[in-house]
């Protein structure tokens, strides 16, 4: 150290010569800009990574839009795959980065990919309330439409008449559903007496007044009782106003020589046939039950070509189930037959001391 030097400089250099931390420091600090210095000359030299524009890969198939991508050395990656009513399947919807967008090489492009259109049977809302259609739509991802009331003697007010579409067709997501609800019948009736008449003629009494038949049970009230198909008792009573919609059920006299008849317990299956003039139209399928309580429906809507309907019924004595088809008689078959009667049997005037028939309540 130079003589002029002063003690005071002297202390200052011989108290840094004796700290290890600070060439460490030093060290490191010069290493640093060497490091930053020669990447600085590597950038300069060699040019960065190539900026590229993103191809358009929308309304591409898959295939090809991983091919074109790759050929711009671009990486194509499914994200997922979503419904569409206008894109195929297996097609490009949407791309991010968007075509056009300046990327640099190897950058990853997210495809949206179209699983193809979504088609479902429409839900049959007939008879529903306006709750359960809202519920039924929202669960299949339906609009509700226009809705109109009118009056219906068939369905109870403040249910589903009809609807547009109708049920089981085609339908896709986001389809508009068009409802009629009913005002219920144009007036309410009073129940004329029935009791005493035929069936037959009550039914054509019934069918005159516009009066829905319900249940019709036939009874057996022994050898004296009141003549076959004799409508012993009705319900609602005579005089009794009703809906329109309401039904009234009969107990009918089964004979004096019938003591009952034979109760099955049927498990019944119908196949909807196929039609090739339908050009893909659901028919109208409906069941009917003929047995000695008179004519009824199990089912009255659309069904598919091919599909299957299973029932399980209670039948009364000789009973055939019936397919009609748009209204047209397909097919029969017999699910029972009752023993014959005894015709021989003498019945003659009933004793003094005979019940009189009684009514089943």
């Amino acid at each position: 150290m130079a003589q002029g030097a002063s003690p005071r400089l002297k202390r200052s250099v011989r108290w840094y010569a004796n700290q290890d931390w600070f060439f460490a420091l030093a060290l490191a600090l010069f290493v640093a800009v060497v490091v930053w210095f020669g990447r600085a000359i590597l950038d300069f030299f060699q040019p960065s990574a190539k900026t590229l524009t993103a191809p358009a890969l929308v309304g591409q198939t898959l295939d090809d839009a991983m091919r074109s991508a790759d050929a711009v050395k671009l990486r194509a990656v499914v994200m997922s795959r979503q419904p569409s009513d206008r894109y195929p399947k297996d097609l490009v919807m949407r791309q991010d980065p968007a075509a056009g967008t300046q990327v640099r090489e190897g950058r990853q492009l997210s495809l949206v990919v179209s699983s193809g259109v979504l088609i479902f049977s429409m839900p049959d809302l007939r008879y529903d309330t306006m709750r359960e259609v809202n519920l039924d739509l929202s669960h299949n991802k339906l609009m509700l439409g226009k809705v109109r009331s009118i009056d219906s003697d068939e369905v109870p007010a403040n249910r589903v008449v009809s609807q547009d579409p109708p049920p089981l067709s085609s339908v896709r997501l986001g389809t508009t559903v068009n409802v009629t609800l009913s005002k219920g019948g144009l007036a309410r009736i009073r129940l004329p007496n029935f009791v005493g008449l035929t069936v037959d003629e009550a039914r054509d009494a019934a069918r005159r007044q516009k009066i829905h038949v319900g249940q019709v049970v036939w009874t057996p009230f022994g050898r004296w009782g009141p003549p076959r198909g004799t409508i012993v008792r009705q319900n609602p009573s005579a005089g009794a106003t009703i809906d329109a919609s309401d039904a009234v059920s009969w107990q009918v006299s089964a004979g004096p020589r019938e003591t009952g008849y034979l109760v099955r317990q049927v498990h019944a299956t119908a196949t909807v046939p196929e039609d090739e003039n339908a050009a893909g139209k659901a028919p109208v399928v409906r069941i009917e039950v003929r047995d000695e309580t008179g004519t009824w429906t199990v089912y009255n809507a659309f069904a598919q070509p091919k599909q299957r309907l299973d029932f399980n019924l209670t039948v009364i004595g000789t009973a055939e189930l019936d397919m009609y088809v748009n209204n047209e008689l397909l097919d029969s078959t017999r699910l029972g037959v009752e023993p014959p009667v005894q015709e021989k049997q003498l019945l003659g005037p009933a004793p003094p001391s005979a019940p009189k028939p009684h009514t089943v309540r």
